[in-house]
């Protein structure tokens, strides 16, 4: 067997078993309650330090 048909093989069953059960996984891990503070501390990072609107730059007018 050659190395094209080989890899071809392995891609086409283990390979596609080894990325279904890492998604679901991932899934699984994302769902879990512990993971919650996590995803909302990822949530708000865009809104972090603004407490206050941004300095106008007058410079640029």
């Amino acid at each position: 067997m050659e190395t094209y048909s080989f890899l071809r093989h392995f891609a086409d069953s283990w390979g596609l078993l080894a990325m279904a059960v890492f998604f679901g996984a991932v899934v699984i891990w994302a769902l879990l309650p512990g993971a919650r503070r996590g995803q909302e501390d990822a949530a708000s990072i865009p809104f972090r330090h603004d407490d206050r609107p941004a300095a106008a730059d007058r410079s640029e007018r």
